[in-house]
């Protein structure tokens, strides 16, 4: 699980146990089902295969952050604002974020937390309109807050 010095808030990995098993529904977007190795946590996600092409039986590292940046939110690190004025873009780091590590990123936001099964529960997530549900272990998904803004990170 993430540590408390870090903006990941979930992360774990997941095998590959079927991809759109309900039928092809878009051209560029698959749905994937898969289970955890470490929490027993069920994941079932929209993906675009064109940028992150997915088979059966593959296992990726999926995780769940609250910023890109590798500082805890609110911590800045010294001299990061100069940092800041030297990079190409405005309000970017010249320092690299987390999605340096990651093959497939999408940002969005929890809308949904249902936990009407005891101990379990299934948070929702909406990536541009990829979905995501996250289920598993109400202990697993404690740092997952409704309404909040999150990046999904994946990497094979």
């Amino acid at each position: 699980m993430a540590s408390a010095s870090s903006n990941i808030i979930f992360d774990d990995i997941f095998a590959v146990e079927d991809i759109d098993r309900a039928g092809k529904k878009f051209d560029r977007v698959s749905r994937l089902w898969s289970k955890s190795k470490n929490y027993e946590m069920e994941l079932e996600l929209d993906y675009n295969i064109e940028l992150f092409p997915l088979s059966k039986g593959d296992h990726v590292a999926v995780a769940l952050a609250s910023s890109l940046s590798r500082e805890p939110v609110g911590v800045a690190a010294e001299g990061e604002e100069a940092d800041n004025k030297n990079t190409w873009r405005p309000g970017i780091s010249a320092n690299p974020g987390l999605e340096e590590d990651y093959d497939y990123v999408m940002f969005g936001k929890i809308y949904k937390y249902d936990e009407s099964t005891g101990e379990r529960s299934t948070v929702y997530a909406s990536f541009g309109g990829l979905l995501m549900a996250l289920t598993g272990n109400n202990r697993h998904l404690q740092n997952l807050t409704l309404g909040e803004s999150v990046y999904i990170l994946l990497r094979k």
